[in-house]
């Protein structure tokens, strides 16, 4: 397959921001039907929070290891008291055309290619965070969502969150003063893969379907279920796998589309093990008149995310062991900002407290969104294009560290200026039939 590198065609902001052309009319009281792709943790997550709607019908489950299909049926026949069909092979799933949208929650080197398969079926998407595997892939999903006219919503759930908005709105207000630094951690303790042997797949595991468009290898489990994480071929890491919710928070704040540079440094320091992305990792991203950092450690038990049961009530976190918080540095003051319902405070000059807002967690009012945006023929809170731009930032904080060397952004392209083996991370090699096309 030749690089689409030359025709890396960049889709306009203006084009992003045409107005949604919907392909038929949804009453308010009309029933999603449903199709899920992936029932690991996270998508039995999803599945159980579409199931607390009532406009939602669920008709497919579908997953390359069968193992996972029948607790997630069960939770529908439960919930619903019918049985869904079952499936390994989300292709039957799209030429139903009774089935309305995808909720897909597969590994991030299926992201792009099942979101494309699915609205060139006329299905919305519901897609988890990142976007994509690469950057070129994910401008593909946006071209798509806006040639097949479907809502992609991205599972960027702090975007349905009012307390990230009034966040925003302090600082849009003057108070804080100018904004010319931003800081971003993902740090966090997580345990370590061990090293392990190559053996053939269990019973009911589709394995050449789960590498789908990666290369073609024997089974092993840390290339398999949530261990996939740590290597280059499937997804890059815990900055694009969980550090991308605060950094898309950040760029949220920031209001920029593209930096001017990017550097990058770190390595495997804890580890012993099979992985091959960063234990330990820093990004800069430059902008005129502001610098964006990012700042990961996987190893350090004093940094942790909020605990779920903390995350719904009036609490703040204790800041400094805070591990996924985004710091704003203001002219005036300075503030903390959190995740998935942490809240936000505001420390003046005197280091006193001046300003909070409690947080809640926002995944059911993200499902919401998702769904009233089809209704309405509108673009979601977490739109496709946003989220590509946040994830964007993370494959450059990611490309700069593999090659290690600082990076400039060509914004026409959205790779970088004169450098060859950069521009070359920018994409992928498929392997058919599992190509992500240059015309979607």
């Amino acid at each position: 397959m030749r690089s689409p590198r030359r025709h890396f065609l960049f889709g306009s902001l203006a084009v992003a921001a045409s107005a949604f052309a919907p392909r038929r009319s949804v009453a308010a009281n009309d029933r999603f039907v449903l199709g899920f792709m992936g029932q690991g943790g996270r998508g039995r997550d999803l599945l159980k929070g579409f199931l607390k709607r009532p406009d939602v019908e669920v008709a497919y489950l579908c997953d390359v290891d069968t193992r996972r299909l029948p607790d997630s049926a069960s939770q529908v026949r439960q919930a619903r008291g019918h049985e869904p069909k079952l499936e390994q092979d989300i292709r039957r799933v799209l030429d139903d055309k009774s089935v309305d949208a995808v909720v897909m929650a597969t590994p991030d080197h299926w992201h792009a290619l099942g979101t494309i398969w699915a609205v060139q079926a006329g299905k919305h998407v519901y897609v988890e965070k990142p976007t994509s595997h690469s950057i070129w892939e994910s401008r593909k999903m946006v071209e798509a969502a806006r040639k097949h006219d479907r809502v992609v919503q991205v599972g960027a759930q702090c975007r349905s969150a009012p307390y990230v908005q009034g966040a925003i709105d302090y600082i849009q207000s003057g108070k804080l003063g100018e904004v010319h630094f931003v800081k971003v951690f993902n740090s966090k303790p997580r345990s370590t893969i061990g090293k392990l042997a190559d053996k053939p797949a269990p019973a009911g595991v589709d394995y050449e379907k789960w590498l789908g468009p990666a290369p073609l290898r024997p089974f092993n489990e840390n290339h398999f279920h949530y261990a996939w994480h740590w290597f280059w071929i499937y997804s890059g890491g815990d900055l694009i796998n969980d550090g991308v919710h605060q950094v898309d928070i950040a760029r949220w704040v920031i209001d920029r589309a593209y930096p001017k540079s990017v550097s990058s440094t770190g390595g495997i320091h804890f580890f012993k093990d099979d992985q091959e992305t960063p234990d330990t990792h820093v990004v800069t991203w430059d902008y005129d008149g502001l610098t964006m950092a990012f700042e990961q450690t996987l190893w350090t038990p004093y940094q942790q995310k909020t605990p779920f049961n903390l995350r719904d009530r009036d609490v703040l976190p204790k800041w400094p062991f805070a591990g996924t918080r985004i710091e704003i540095y203001g002219s005036k003051q300075w503030m903390m900002l959190g995740r998935h319902g942490d809240g936000w405070e505001v420390f003046d000059g005197d280091f006193q407290s001046v300003a909070h807002g409690y947080g809640r967690q926002a995944n059911d009012a993200h499902f919401a969104n998702f769904l009233d945006s089809i209704r309405e023929h509108r673009r979601p809170n977490a739109d496709i294009e946003k989220l590509h731009l946040s994830t964007l930032l993370c494959h450059y904080g990611n490309i700069a560290y593999r090659v290690g060397r600082k990076l400039h952004i060509d914004e026409k392209t959205e790779g970088f200026v004169g450098d060859d083996e950069a521009n070359k991370l920018v994409w992928r090699t498929y392997r058919a039939p599992y190509v992500v096309p240059e015309v979607v």
